[in-house]
């Protein structure tokens, strides 16, 4: 289920982000690296909201890595900043 928007869809329509058991988190092209993960629709507006609205944080349970957010916004810019 995707953060933002909630919809349900499989798993390979959505982008992942993983709280590692180390504590960072990554994005996780795979799907099956270890730890606690939230869920996102390739959708630059999902995303957008999911970063806006601490949609990642709330599911983590913790702070996304200033890394991470910057490769969620590189891979999928917001509309903004085209």
């Amino acid at each position: 289920m995707c953060v933002a928007c909630k919809a349900r869809r499989d798993k390979s329509e959505l982008l992942r982000v993983v709280l590692l058991p180390d504590g960072h988190t990554e994005l996780d092209p795979t799907g099956k690296m270890p730890g606690r993960g939230a869920y996102v629709c390739k959708d630059e507006d999902c995303i957008a909201q999911a970063l806006k609205a601490n949609r990642f944080q709330r599911g983590l349970k913790t702070q996304v890595d200033s890394d991470t957010v910057e490769q969620l916004k590189t891979i999928y810019p917001n509309k903004e900043q085209r």
